[in-house]
């Protein structure tokens, strides 16, 4: 007789995942519990405020903006879990050799593409990496600047060689360096680079770049970026 197959374990429901997203950024950020209070108590007390100034004498004004306010504070303290989540997930690979393909995998907004693959690496396990968004081409070296400068150098005369119209922008990522860009400072820094390409543009310049065949190399040992992702609130 054949055994009844198993059934599927159950996901974890919504309040339970980002009950262990909190959980686990609470082990690495001892100030979460403080930014979810202000994210969630502002909201309110700037309802309370509205309340006072516009509703006086009119409950059902108090009414709405209080309840404008909790949802704005639940919605707040949601983004805010999140952004820390995310600074906490990245904290425990920075380092790591594959750490900033794991950032270009998980973390870019859509005026981004990146790969987590290098395009270029030496023997030390220093990398560098490309993305190509509305600010145009970035270059990011993953590992001492003295090691990893030479390998940009190269990498960045190659794109204006076959793009010489396209900004070319350096990011150094070392965590030994505190002059360097950190892990979840990635994706900022990319949004602040001044628009330089559309969306079409973006897509042309990618496919350009692949003719300089830097992408089929192999991933230098060390971290896995496809297991690495900054935990998200559902």
């Amino acid at each position: 007789m054949a055994r009844p197959t198993p059934a599927p374990a159950k996901e974890p429901g919504r309040l339970k995942q980002m009950w262990q997203v909190f959980q686990m950024t609470r082990r690495y950020d001892g100030t979460i519990v403080l930014y979810l209070l202000l994210a969630f108590l502002a909201p309110i007390g700037a309802g309370i405020v509205l309340a006072v100034i516009f509703g006086a004498g009119n409950p059902v004004l108090w009414i709405l903006y209080i309840v404008a306010g909790v949802l704005a504070g639940v919605l707040l303290s949601l983004i805010v879990l999140g952004r820390r989540a995310e600074k906490a997930a990245f904290s425990q690979i920075e380092g790591q050799a594959g750490a900033v393909g794991a950032v270009l995998k998980s973390s870019l907004r859509r005026s981004w593409t990146g790969n987590e693959i290098p395009i270029n690496f030496n023997k030390t396990q220093d990398a560098v990496y490309r993305a190509v968004g509305k600010g145009g081409v970035v270059l990011i070296g993953e590992g001492p600047r003295t090691r990893t400068q030479p390998m940009l150098d190269k990498e960045r005369a190659n794109v204006r060689r076959i793009l010489p119209e396209v900004p070319v922008h350096l990011i150094y990522v070392d965590a030994h360096d505190p002059e360097a860009t950190s892990l979840h400072r990635i994706v900022p820094t990319l949004a602040k680079y001044k628009r330089a390409l559309n969306k079409s543009e973006i897509q042309a310049v990618s496919n350009r770049l692949q003719s300089l065949g830097k992408n089929g190399l192999p991933i230098p040992k060390g971290i896995d970026p496809q297991r690495v992702r900054a935990p998200r609130p559902r």
